[in-house]
């Protein structure tokens, strides 16, 4: 993960320094003190819950250990005239999605479909029941491209005043795993994880809506595909995703 943000942070700045003259979408310059710097591209962090949506009871998750973290950098490109009030913000980032089952439940691999697929199981089921668990949660982690169709209020000044966004993003995949940590009979304190696919679909995309001003906003997203491959999950669940939450442009 420390390799991602590091390539995502040398693009940001290679990209801030040749799109300084190519793009004046800000006509007011802000200044150093009370507003962000006038680049005109956004980086993005966005802190959130996630849930799904279409699930069976026994994959019921726990709502504030379910969450999502999102590190975008999208560059905006003005449509239908300078003064319209319409960007077209395309980047790329990464996304971590994280879900907690209940009941002390994980995903396990299920040896009777194969070695891509997941079922689930409590942990005391598998690591003995003289055990104290401190933490469980399994993590999605994917490559993301979002793209945002947004509306500025001030048409004059985009760097300015309230904005609302539909678009949408599609992810691939690049490694999923379960962690537990857990203080065994003897009080050792001791941590699992282990990556797997655990039946992931390889790809996901669905829709985004966000409103705010240009450094803070509240954001959502809607999955239209399956969290997992079609009979290669937790009792062959259809299980969709729903994220939302608040974010901040550091750019």
């Amino acid at each position: 993960m420390k390799k991602i943000y590091t390539f995502l942070l040398a693009f940001v700045l290679i990209q801030g320094a040749f799109a300084q003259d190519s793009l004046q979408i800000a006509k007011k310059p802000k200044t150093p003190i009370g507003g962000r710097p006038n680049i005109p591209s956004d980086l993005k962090f966005e802190f959130g819950f996630n849930q799904l949506n279409n699930r069976s009871e026994d994959m019921a998750v726990r709502f504030f250990a379910s969450r999502t973290f999102n590190v975008y950098y999208q560059y905006p490109v003005s449509i239908l005239g300078p003064t319209s009030g319409m960007t077209m913000d395309i980047g790329i980032g990464v996304g971590t999605d994280k879900y907690a089952f209940k009941d002390d439940q994980s995903l396990y691999n299920n040896p009777a479909i194969g070695p891509e697929s997941s079922q689930l199981k409590e942990i005391y089921d598998v690591l003995g029941d003289d055990i104290s668990i401190r933490k469980n949660v399994v993590a999605a982690n994917y490559f993301d491209i979002p793209l945002d169709f947004t509306y500025h209020f001030n048409k004059t000044n985009y760097a300015q005043g309230f904005r609302f966004s539909v678009g949408g993003k599609i992810g691939y995949l690049y490694e999923s795993h379960t962690k537990v940590r857990y203080e065994d009979a003897d009080g050792l304190k001791r941590k699992i994880k282990d990556s797997q696919n655990y039946g992931f679909e390889k790809f996901r995309y669905g829709i985004s809506v966000k409103a705010g001003t240009p450094g803070f906003y509240a954001w959502s997203y809607f999955g239209l595909n399956k969290v997992f491959q079609k009979g290669m999950g937790p009792n062959g669940t259809e299980a969709t995703q729903i994220n939302f939450g608040i974010a901040v442009n550091v750019f």
